[in-house]
């Protein structure tokens, strides 16, 4: 397997890409609406966000920090256009016969708020997840997947919790609810990623054998601004 040899031509980046980018995109928008399952209280995206970061492990681990560096922008992009979108749409008159608009905006008007939540809390922590994850792998000569993955889970979504429910709902719901929606998604999160993690090791291993590629960052500039 190469190490540090630039390529192009991996086989299964792109539809890695693809997923992360609508995984996300479709957990802003339905986490407009807040659910209960037992004891816990979270917003609908925190259902299929975990996915994301899985997949997100999945990519730093096997094609280093540079290609996930692109995907995250890749995201941004895709975001923001949803975004406008959403707000174009809202600002165009109504058809006469259209009587929906106030569901519309119950329901969509809050997604951009929640993007950019989730793009702020993003750029901030994903990079830094990115950053821990492949010095770790360098540190630890490959070993322990799952001290990186999991470590980085549970300090990376503390942070990135709270920053983007204080952002997405703040003024919108009592603080009391903002705190347990915090708790339960840091919860659940942390949860599947520590649940899923077998299936983690299964699909890295079978993508480095795949592609053949273990990607170490040793001579790569972090720099989330440089292309």
């Amino acid at each position: 397997m190469s190490e540090n040899v630039e390529r192009t031509n991996y086989r299964f980046i792109t539809p890695l890409s693809v997923f992360f980018v609508v995984v996300l995109i479709v957990s802003n928008i339905v986490s407009t609406k807040l659910t209960t399952i037992g004891p816990l209280t979270f917003d609908g995206g925190t259902i299929l966000f975990p996915l994301s970061y899985i997949f997100w492990d999945i990519i730093t681990e096997v094609y280093g920090y540079k290609q996930a560096k692109k995907i995250i922008y890749l995201w941004f992009i895709s975001a923001l256009f949803t975004s406008l979108v959403i707000i174009v749409v809202w600002l165009l008159p109504s058809a006469a016969d259209w009587n929906f608009q106030e569901s519309y905006n119950n329901i969509l008007w809050l997604a951009p708020r929640i993007v950019v939540a989730s793009l702020i809390a993003y750029f901030i922590w994903e990079f830094s997840n990115s950053f821990i994850l492949a010095k770790i792998k360098i540190w630890m000569k490959g070993k322990y997947l799952f001290v990186r993955t999991i470590a980085s889970t549970i300090v990376w979504q503390f942070f990135d919790t709270i920053l983007f429910v204080l952002i997405a709902f703040y003024g919108i719901f009592p603080n009391e609810v903002l705190l347990i929606i915090i708790v339960s998604n840091y919860i659940f999160k942390v949860w599947i990623e520590t649940l899923f993690t077998p299936l983690t090791y299964l699909i890295i291993g079978k993508l480095k054998k795949i592609e053949k590629v273990d990607f170490y960052d040793k001579k790569t500039n972090f720099n989330p601004f440089k292309f």
